[in-house]
């Protein structure tokens, strides 16, 4: 069981970056949401050919969010799926390195899809305080920031993806 706090800034991508190389790490992850307020959320992922499988508590927040995950078994998520008050969502996530742009931190970039029209990128970075957050340049391919936006988080998409949808092409 992790508990801590997550410390992270969020960035709308076009794709996912060609120019940092191949990725560190590649998984598909399904995840839904059993309370979106409170953030309640199960998550499978698959890295390879292994799977792991989390239940997670988030508080509310934007840069800085207390967060405690609990690994559960394959069984455990199964009987939470009809709990979700949202379908499971689709994601592909790719991990690179920043080194070349003078940060030792991972980039975690994101492939989302609930259905065919409700697809897009984004990418985070996970900090160990809020001060290395706020000190941290974002390189030019990481566009808009979407931080600091409370409904632009993946429990406002699960929830409803084409108002999550709309509210992301305001602000672009």
């Amino acid at each position: 069981m992790a508990i801590g706090f997550e410390i992270e800034r969020k960035f709308l991508i076009d794709a996912f970056p060609e120019q940092l190389g191949e990725p560190l790490e590649v998984s598909e992850m399904k995840q839904g949401y059993i309370s979106t307020s409170p953030t309640v959320r199960i998550r499978s992922k698959k890295v390879g050919d292994k799977t792991g499988y989390k239940l997670c508590f988030k508080s509310s927040g934007t840069l800085e969010r207390r967060e405690v995950e609990i690994d559960i078994t394959e069984e455990k998520f199964n009987e939470l799926i009809p709990l979700l008050n949202t379908p499971l969502v689709f994601k592909l996530q790719k991990v690179y390195s920043l080194e070349n742009y003078g940060y030792n931190l991972k980039l975690e970039c994101n492939f989302v899809s609930s259905d065919d029209k409700n697809e897009f990128y984004y990418a985070e970075v996970e900090f160990d305080s809020v001060k290395e957050a706020e000190s941290f340049t974002a390189p030019e391919f990481l566009k808009t920031e979407l931080t600091d936006y409370p409904n632009l988080t993946m429990s406002s998409y699960c929830k409803d993806a084409d108002a999550f949808i709309k509210a992301l092409s305001k602000i672009i």
